[in-house]
């Protein structure tokens, strides 16, 4: 005998999962749904947004659904997720790629799937996977924390040498300037001097000239 669960997608549309005892059809997995990357931006400077699609579908093509952002220019990565549907289609049977494999894990997607199966499988209750996962999430976050502090660090030690690096470098650059100065200002006082001694030495001669006259 066999069991119809009628439910709705996002966009309203109706389907049916059929039950076969007590073991569901899941629909997508018939459909080869992938969790992928969709590419957009310029050259050098590309970011994706996180979709849903059929594995026939082109890679930058139709998807189903986009489900969110990742952009790999910063340190760290930027992910903006959304969690609910990430976990639904995943528990759907739709196959991430993998780089979106290691988002997801690294979202805690596939960590939540695994603590809702042991909550199906009775190993635990819901309040104990909420509570497994918060410890993960919290231990995730300090470590990320820690991780965004210690690049702060080094921007600002690097900073730091470099303005370091600069201030020697003018150093340089004005010692070199100041001994062209000086050397300029000797070469016109040598050069006046020799031309105070030639004019003595034109006087000199004059008035040696007029007492012989």
């Amino acid at each position: 005998m066999r069991n119809f669960a009628e439910l709705s997608r996002v966009d309203g549309t109706k389907f049916f999962i059929i039950h076969r005892g007590r073991v569901p059809i899941n629909p997508f997995q018939s459909m080869a749904t992938r969790i992928r990357l969709q590419r957009h931006g310029r050259k050098g400077y590309a970011f994706y947004s996180i979709v849903i699609a059929d594995v026939r579908a082109p890679r930058d093509g139709k998807f189903t659904e986009k489900i969110g952002t990742y952009n790999p220019n910063t340190n760290p990565a930027t992910v903006d997720l959304n969690f609910e549907r990430a976990l639904h289609w995943v528990e759907c049977g739709a196959q991430p790629t993998d780089t979106v494999r290691n988002i997801l894990s690294d979202e805690g997607v596939l960590l939540m799937k695994h603590l809702r199966g042991g909550v199906k499988k009775g190993a635990f209750d819901e309040a104990a996977a909420q509570s497994k996962f918060e410890a993960w999430k919290q231990e995730k976050d300090s470590k990320s924390a820690a991780f965004v502090g210690k690049l702060a660090e080094a921007k600002k030690s690097a900073l730091a040498a470099r303005l370091e690096a600069e201030k020697a470098t003018n150093a340089k650059i004005a010692e070199k300037v100041a001994e062209k100065k000086a050397a300029a200002a000797q070469a016109a006082a040598e050069a006046a001097a020799e031309t105070a001694e030639e004019q003595v030495e034109e006087v000199t001669a004059t008035e040696e000239a007029v007492v012989e006259a």
